[in-house]
């Protein structure tokens, strides 16, 4: 592992490459990045006594600070995970993101934890992630007990729990999916192209957010069929139902609009999961979980606009009281 250096994100962000060896996909040597925080604190500032690990979605990397900030307040040492092939991680030669098997990425988050508990002293870890992170994190603590590595709780933003769209994609789509994964895994599914959600964040579009589109496209990174596939299977064994043993938090946005070229709603609607699929499958997670509908947000809860923002952040406080996590 290297040591840390300045990242990207500049004055008080440093990052961490995490070397993972020989990709098990056939693409070269793969790396992970974890980022820490070390912000300014603001009228809620105290010394750290909890860490928070964030991980990203598909077609993303982290770039979030303000979501670094609003935990950095509340005694949080804050660190953010850059999975293989993803932003700061992916190398040239480097599908983005692609991995044929989510257990894949047990190593980065393994090591990730292992470096925020010896650097903290022992910290309890609280982790967060979207999305697709929102899929592999759950999965990776059933597999390795989350109490037994030192999680205590878990929050989710808007993660992808099921497949979205008609009911035969999720059936006959699901096999032909897997079918095509075995023969072409690195193949490309024939996806229209659309850059709704990714104008309405970006400054050059309808967004606040200014942030590198080589790491997180306006329109998204193609979706593959082996990629696609392990998330499957990673959707059916959440289906099946996990006992975490540790409180939850998802958070969602109270409505879906999906379309290809930006527009108002695509600015208080998830433009890119359903949100009813959300709610449908959280109770999977196992132990206490709160689930809630953020009014207005976009798919990245913490990239939608000022109120609905400010509601999830409220929504975290009162969950995170009532757990006595503040």
């Amino acid at each position: 592992m290297s040591a840390w250096v300045e990242d990207v994100l500049g004055a008080g962000y440093e990052q961490r490459t995490i070397d993972l060896g020989t990709d098990p996909d056939g693409e070269g040597e793969v790396v992970a990045t974890l980022v820490r925080a070390r912000p300014a604190t603001g009228p809620l500032g105290r010394e750290p006594r909890r860490a928070f690990l964030w991980v990203h979605g598909f077609s993303d990397y982290f770039f979030q600070t303000e979501l670094a900030e609003f935990f950095a307040e509340r005694g949080y040492a804050f660190y953010a995970l850059d999975l293989r092939k993803c932003g700061r991680s992916r190398r040239p030669g480097h599908t983005p993101h692609y991995v044929s098997d989510l257990t894949l990425y047990d190593a980065e988050l393994d090591a990730a934890i292992a470096i925020i508990r010896e650097e903290t002293g022992g910290f309890e870890v609280v982790l967060g992630a979207h999305s697709t992170g929102g899929l592999i994190l759950p999965l990776w603590l059933a597999r390795r007990g989350a109490r037994e590595i030192g999680v205590t709780a878990l929050v989710l933003d808007s993660p992808w729990f099921d497949l979205q769209g008609s009911p035969w994609i999720r059936s006959v789509g699901t096999q032909v999916i897997r079918t095509v994964s075995r023969l072409r895994p690195f193949e490309r599914l024939p996806l229209p192209d659309g850059d709704a959600y990714g104008a309405s964040l970006h400054t050059s579009g309808a967004g606040e957010w200014d942030y590198d589109t080589e790491w997180k496209p306006l329109t998204g990174f193609p979706v593959t069929f082996g990629w696609l596939n392990a998330v499957r299977r990673g959707h059916a064994t959440l289906h099946r139902g996990l006992d975490l043993g540790i409180p939850s938090l998802v958070l969602r946005s109270d409505r879906t609009w999906f379309a290809r070229r930006h527009g108002p709603r695509t600015d208080a609607s998830d433009a890119v999961l359903d949100v009813k699929q959300i709610a449908r499958w959280a109770g999977c997670l196992g132990g206490s979980v709160t689930s809630l509908p953020i009014p207005g947000a976009r798919h990245d809860v913490f990239l939608s606009q000022a109120a609905a923002r400010a509601a999830a952040y409220a929504a975290i406080d009162r969950w995170s009281a009532f757990h006595d996590l503040d």
